[in-house]
């Protein structure tokens, strides 16, 4: 019997959630052995929010920061972090936003082997600690490995005042894991892929700590907090696992084929959240559950919901298989037709 390839687990040093968190990101810069020079990787409304404190607080420090305001994640956008990380020659950039501006600060820093700390400002999905980035522009719709926060710092007084939109998108995106572990344990049971017991309990926990505490999570701060511990341990699983496997199945790539395919696309927590209710049906799990979870926590459970048009959630149902055909999940046993989709969108009530 051949032996696994083995695999790196890159994992956080420090995880700090709490309230005025901010303030002392210089001084844990400095801990870690980074008081020199400091790339802040932000948005144009994100740098008022949260940007503005990090870059006082790294001053505080007396740790030189420099500020990159970049756009959508595109290559383009890599490309300028990039060159300001040639130039300015930063020992840590941090990446302050949503799951964006994170992605681009994580693969930035990961193409010239520079530490990367996540400064989240929603909880919109598992990115904000994982080793993977999404980024357009790689002839890939789904996310590529780049490298692990070295640190990640919440504020909750920032996570608590994001949109409630937000919010929801990471709560489909925590309860997708459900449907991930059940794919990824189909793969090694199938196909003989590598399974990870620890990495798979994690993620399942998680989507678990989601479901008992849906009403905490829609009406207070301390669902909050919950939410977030579990997206941070969604991304600990990955780095466990050494692949998105644990966090991301058959409803991924349902997400991912309706990025491509429908002309405005929801979020992605959202979409994942409803291609998980789907999914879950396929593989004969409490899919119901699934969805009046969903329903309590505020995320969409339709396609109207969603704002997309019922005729793309059946195609993004066919083409799904197709956007990582390595990739074994329950689609890959039962390869859906338009027929098929179109009935199992409305079993589910998704149309």
């Amino acid at each position: 019997m051949s032996r696994p390839e083995p695999h790196v687990m890159e994992l956080p040093r420090e995880v700090i959630i709490g309230d005025r968190t901010l303030s002392i990101i210089g001084d844990l810069c400095v801990k870690l052995g980074f008081s020199s020079k400091a790339l802040v990787v932000t948005g144009e409304t994100t740098v008022k929010v949260a940007g503005e404190f990090v870059i006082a607080s790294l001053n505080n420090a007396n740790i030189n920061s420099h500020l990159v305001l970049a756009e959508k994640p595109t290559m383009d956008e890599v490309k300028k972090v990039e060159e300001e990380i040639k130039r300015f020659k930063p020992e840590v950039v941090l990446g302050v936003g949503g799951g964006s501006k994170i992605d681009l600060a994580k693969l930035g820093s990961s193409l010239h082997n520079i530490p990367f700390i996540s400064v989240p400002t929603t909880a919109s999905h598992d990115g904000i600690a994982s080793p993977f980035a999404s980024v357009k522009g790689l002839n890939k719709p789904y996310s590529v490995k780049a490298q692990a926060p070295i640190a990640i710092i919440v504020d909750m007084d920032i996570i608590a005042d994001s949109p409630k939109r937000l919010i929801s998108s990471g709560c489909g995106d925590v309860i997708s894991k459900i449907t991930a572990v059940k794919d990824w344990r189909l793969a090694n049971k199938m196909v003989g892929e590598y399974y990870g017991e620890y990495a798979a309990s994690l993620a399942l926990m998680s989507a678990s700590l989601l479901i008992r505490n849906a009403k905490l999570v829609s009406s207070s701060r301390e669902g909050l907090r919950v939410l977030m511990e579990a997206l941070i341990s969604c991304g600990v699983a990955m780095s466990i696992a050494g692949s998105s496997r644990p966090c991301s199945g058959s409803e991924h790539l349902f997400s991912h084929a309706l990025d491509i395919i429908a002309p405005k696309p929801a979020l992605h927590g959202e979409q994942c959240g409803v291609g998980t209710i789907m999914m879950a049906y396929l593989h004969g799990l409490n899919w119901k559950l699934i969805r009046n979870t969903l329903k309590i926590v505020g995320a969409p459970t339709t396609s109207k919901e969603l704002g997309i048009e019922e005729e793309y959630i059946v195609e993004a149902l066919v083409k799904a298989p197709e956007v990582r055909p390595e990739r074994f999940t329950i689609l890959s046993i039962k390869r859906l037709n338009h027929d098929s989709a179109w009935e199992l969108a409305q079993r589910t009530g998704v149309i």
